[in-house]
Order: C-alpha cells, then structure tokens, then sequence
C-alpha cells in the first residue's frame, strides 16, 4: 500500500472509530422512540439491505459452512443480550460512560476470558495492566465516592453486562472455519432479525407516526455508518494494515464518544469519566502489547519518501 493510499485509509479508519463512538449518542437519542428489540430489529434491517451489496462488490461469496453457521446462531442469541445491555444502559445512564466504559473494557475483559478458560498465560506486565485497568473501571463507576447506590446503578450493570457479552460474541465469532466474517456477519444479522421478529417484536404496537426525521438520522446512522462502513473499513483494515496498527485506531472510540455527546446531547462529563478512561486506555495498550507510534515504521517511510 503506498504512502497516499495508506492516509486515505488512515482517515477512514478514524471516520469508522467516529462512527462507533456516535453510535452510543445514537442510542440515546432512539431509547425515546422505541424498545430495544425495535432497535435490534430496524438496525440490522437497514445493515442488511446495505451490507449485502458491500459484500458482492468485495467478491465475497455468501457461502457458509455447517459449522459458522451454528456459530452464526450461537452468535445471534449472544448478540441479542448485548444489544438489551446496550440499548438500556444508554436509556438509563449517559452515552458518553457507555462508551467510554464499555469500550475500554471490552478488551481487558477479553483477556481475562481468555487467560481463564483458554489457558492464556498472564505476565507480569498483564498483572500490572489489568490492576491499572480495574483501577480505571472503578474511577469510571465513582467507586470512591463510596456509595452503593452510584455504583451498583442499573446503568452500571447493563454497562458491564455488555462489557462481558461482547468478549463472548468475538471468541464465538474468532471459531469460525472457511467462511468471511463479512459473510458471518450478515448471517448473524439476519438470524438475530428473525429471532426478534419472531420472539419480540410487536409490530402492532408500534407507532410509525411518530418517527420523525431525528429517529431517522439516528437509525440510518446508527445501520449504515456506525454498523456498516465501520464494520467493512475495520475488516479491510486488519487485512491491509494488520490487526495491531488497526487495533491501535480502537482507543479512538472512547474519546469520539465523549465529545459527540457534549456536542449533540450536551452531556457535562465528570472528571471520573476522564481519567478513569485514561488509565483504562493505558491498560489495555499494555495488555495487547499495541504500539501507538511505530518508530522504526515512521522512520522507515520517512526516509522512502525523502528518497
């Protein structure tokens, strides 16, 4: 990949970080007009009609085997409760703790996942990432103020119930043999639309009139930015920059969350929120052994280009 083409997908990768993160103010913004499973069920509608051409232009094929596509379904009931915990925490809390503390813990609870039931052995530098990241989650949760009823808050809880849904839904998803995760992907999404459909979804009782075009920015955003192009940028970026460069855009995610929802919600974000993310940040930087700044990799297209 040249020099040019590499910062056009830099910039991309930053607008699909942005996405995720607007995805959270998304949320907030339709917990006014509609369930969760409406939300399930609307999202992945309009992620559908716009991810299947995606995947035709990319010449990937729909095919699945037996095995992905039991996980597709394993992955879809998976999915379901994530997006209950995602949809209520934001609805009770704020966007910018949720995706400010859900994001940062996603990777930090992936790691203990794996380190418990995977065998994944643990350094001393693990050690002191995952004590620096508990230290963070805590701020975040205002732990220090001592008292019950902040920190064991409803919004907390699905926050967490999300953190550690999300972990489960990658290792499920990481089993997958001979089929795109592209491909899984829109399997998973059409299972998971049918399963509500069929399981949750009153579609009597919902009143389209008051649809109005903030739900639909927000519902098209939410499928077509926040779901699509950042799914599809991400995907192509782990194969064209590898997963540590593309994991290091991740830390972006928290940060985009924060500001759009001073910006569009005009949330006040408390100091906790902040630091807490920091230290959270700094953790899993340490865990995944990501570098932010390749020097050797700077240095070397540095001097390319000067020649």
């Amino acid at each position: 990949m040249t020099s040019t083409n590499k910062n056009i997908f830099y910039f991309l990768m930053i607008l699909a970080m942005a996405g995720w993160g607007a995805s959270w103010v998304n949320a907030k913004v339709l917990s006014s007009y509609m369930t969760e499973y409406e939300l399930i069920f609307f999202r992945n509608i309009f992620t559908l009609i716009t991810l299947g051409p995606v995947i035709l232009i990319s010449k990937k094929y729909f095919y699945i085997n037996k095995r992905s596509l039991i996980l597709a379904l394993v992955a879809s009931v998976v999915m379901i409760a994530y997006m209950k915990c995602y949809f209520l925490g934001t609805k009770f809390g704020t966007a910018s703790l949720g995706g400010a503390l859900v994001t940062t813990l996603i990777p930090i609870n992936t790691f203990l996942i794996m380190a418990i039931f995977f065998g994944k052995k643990i350094l001393r530098k693990d050690t002191f990432a995952l004590g620096l990241g508990a230290i963070g989650i805590l701020t975040m949760l205002n732990v220090w103020t001592f008292s019950s009823e902040q920190i064991f808050s409803i919004q907390n809880m699905y926050f967490l119930g999300a953190s550690i849904l999300w972990p489960t839904l990658t290792i499920v998803s990481s089993k997958i043999t001979k089929t795109s995760p592209m491909v899984f992907t829109f399997y998973m999404y059409v299972i998971t639309t049918i399963m509500v459909s069929i399981f949750f979804v009153d579609f009597k009782s919902i009143d389209y009139n008051s649809y109005d075009s903030i739900f639909w920015i927000n519902i098209l955003s939410l499928a077509v930015i926040s779901t699509t192009f950042a799914t599809t940028v991400y995907f192509i970026g782990i194969e064209k920059l590898g997963t540590n460069e593309v994991s290091s855009f991740i830390f972006l995610v928290p940060f985009f969350a924060i500001i759009l929802s001073i910006i569009f919600l005009g949330e006040k974000i408390s100091p906790s929120i902040i630091i807490g993310t920091i230290l959270t940040i700094i953790a899993v930087k340490t865990l995944n052994n990501i570098k932010i700044f390749n020097r050797k990799k700077i240095k070397k297209e540095f001097s390319e280009q000067q020649n």
